[in-house]
């Protein structure tokens, strides 16, 4: 294990979770899919889980247009991820997610996570690492919970466990996930790891 960084703080005795947010605690397909869908872009060739940058490139449109119609007000969270976040003392955001409209969920519902990053802190398609550099911990301190292929590899690339949103029907479980079936879920599995640490 490498040593930890100067000016990090004390070991994490708890992982400390890191959410993925589009998907993964907000049920937010159909308000992504309806800002693309009144820009005139055909639902059917609407993908997830990208930078809105790319996505947009990818389909011929702006993002400041798209971000323009995205309705931030209609977005809710999964069954179960407004309890799990009420009962987190620390817990942070990583999305790829564009930040007007992250704050503004974020902000709605009440939510205030510990760090809260979002596309335009990446320069690309989101990391780890900066969220990682804010709270002050290494990737082995932290679980990241996510739904797509590309928040397994985040995870990965920063040394994270990780864990699938198994509540989302659209994720795809891959061999060794820890599948996580409803949000409150993780608090059992938080608990298991902190008792398997000691």
């Amino acid at each position: 294990m490498p040593p930890a960084r100067t000016g990090y703080r004390a070991a994490v005795t708890q992982l400390l979770p890191v959410f993925d947010l589009d998907g993964t605690l907000l049920d937010s397909d159909e308000a992504l899919v309806a800002a693309f869908v009144a820009l005139g872009i055909a639902r059917e060739t609407i993908s997830f889980g990208h930078v809105i940058g790319d996505e947009c490139a990818r389909l011929g449109i702006d993002v400041g247009d798209y971000v323009d119609r995205y309705d931030t007000t209609v977005v809710q969270p999964f069954p179960g991820a407004a309890e799990l976040i009420g009962r987190l003392d620390r817990w942070a955001v990583c999305s790829n997610k564009h930040p007007v409209s992250g704050r503004a969920e974020l902000d709605r519902l009440g939510w205030t996570p510990e760090v809260a990053l979002f596309t335009d802190a990446f320069g690309g398609p989101k990391r780890l690492e900066p969220v990682l550099d804010l709270l002050g911990v290494r990737g082995a301190d932290v679980i990241f919970i996510g739904d797509t292929g590309h928040d397994r590899a985040c995870a990965l690339a920063a040394g994270a466990p990780f864990a699938l949103a198994g509540w989302n029907p659209r994720a795809v479980a891959a061999e060794g996930d820890v599948v996580l079936e409803h949000p409150l879920d993780l608090l059992d599995h938080l608990d298991r790891s902190h008792r398997s640490d000691r």
